[in-house]
């Protein structure tokens, strides 16, 4: 039922923020290898382990700890992509968020179109085995260095966390998620209640959301290359804008796809172009810093939906949606600060 299903969701968002905190200061103190091998063996066992899960505390159990898997390698990979990256970080980091867009449009749709021929178990069991693609790949190739081979300096970790910029970045990030998570949550019930289409009809509107990120990230790709990433960013965020109103203000069925395409467009460039810049001015310590900035935008990607439901319950979702223009606006404030105080001295 959906309680159920409520609590199973928020006992995997705990997994994902336990992972997103613990993988900076290990991989900065033993490096990446052996922790992304461990977490994919560890959502490969969890997977299967659901396919077969007898009881409901077992459910939640590998629910869990498959969110601890997925926290410590989304978080992980992101650093990775980071530490690797002499230049175009940001633009490196928007090539790997086109992947985590593939991820989220193709496997529901694949689990929709298997499910018609097999039971959800065993689906479940076969995409747990497909987990061994990359704890294979995890295994073979050669990856960085540590960076605190000889112990993780608690000192120079606590002054990070202090770091007012840091801080900034990372809380530019708490209402980037929330946007990201309001959109991917709630637009195909925006579809539903404002426009009274069909359920199906409204998926596959939802999937215009996952298409525009993908595309955005492409082209940011090599747009990073050339052009000023704070200029980017500004022009991302207009056609932000310009979707999230045209969204609230429409009732027709044609333009209300194209202005969530219009979203998830122009919030695309948001975690890559943060990260790159965290990226940057951390370098010494970046599995760590970019801990700290995944644990506070989940904190945003958990709070936002949660706060949209509640406006929309209250005063419906047209209104509620307005929490995507807001947090624009708010977006827009703290980078501009952000900007003026990354001209200073900041790295550790």
């Amino acid at each position: 039922d959906k309680v159920h299903a409520g609590s199973l969701m928020m006992i995997m968002s705990f997994g994902i923020l336990l992972g997103s905190l613990i993988f900076g200061p290990i991989v900065d103190r033993y490096g990446y290898k052996i922790l992304f091998i461990i977490c994919a063996t560890v959502i490969f066992l969890s997977l299967e382990g659901i396919a077969v899960a007898p009881r409901l505390w077992f459910l939640r159990f590998y629910l869990f700890m498959i969110g601890i898997g997925g926290g410590v390698i989304n978080g992980g990979a992101n650093a990775l992509v980071a530490d690797i990256s002499d230049q175009s970080k940001s633009a490196n980091l928007s090539l790997l968020g086109v992947f985590f867009g593939v991820g989220a449009i193709g496997v529901p749709l694949s689990l929709g179109l298997l499910s018609t021929f097999f039971s959800y178990n065993l689906i479940i069991a076969f995409v747990g085995g497909l987990v061994i693609i990359p704890l294979l790949f995890f295994i073979f190739p050669k990856f960085p260095q540590p960076k605190q081979p000889q112990g993780f300096p608690i000192k120079d970790g606590v002054k990070l966390i202090k770091q007012s910029t840091l801080l900034l970045f990372a809380f530019i990030l708490f209402f980037q998620s929330g946007m990201e998570f309001v959109a991917a949550s709630w637009s195909a019930v925006f579809f539903r209640e404002e426009l009274a289409l069909d359920k199906n009809l409204a998926v596959l509107f939802l999937s215009f959301y996952w298409l525009g990120i993908m595309t955005a990230r492409l082209i940011l790709n090599f747009l990073l290359k050339r052009i000023s990433a704070v200029r980017l960013q500004f022009i991302f965020i207009g056609i932000a804008l310009l979707g999230a109103f045209s969204m609230i203000l429409t009732s027709s069925p044609v333009l209300s796809p194209l202005s969530l395409f219009l979203i998830g467009f122009g919030l695309a460039a948001g975690f890559p172009i943060m990260l790159g810049y965290v990226g940057d001015l951390y370098a010494k310590f970046s599995g760590t810093a970019f801990s700290v900035v995944f644990v506070v935008a989940l904190c945003g990607g958990m709070s936002f939906p949660y706060l949209t439901g509640v406006i929309g319950e209250a005063s419906g979702l047209r209104s509620s949606f307005l929490i995507i223009p807001i947090g624009l606006i708010c977006f827009s404030i703290l980078f501009s600060s952000a900007i003026k105080r990354i001209s200073k001295p900041q790295t550790i």
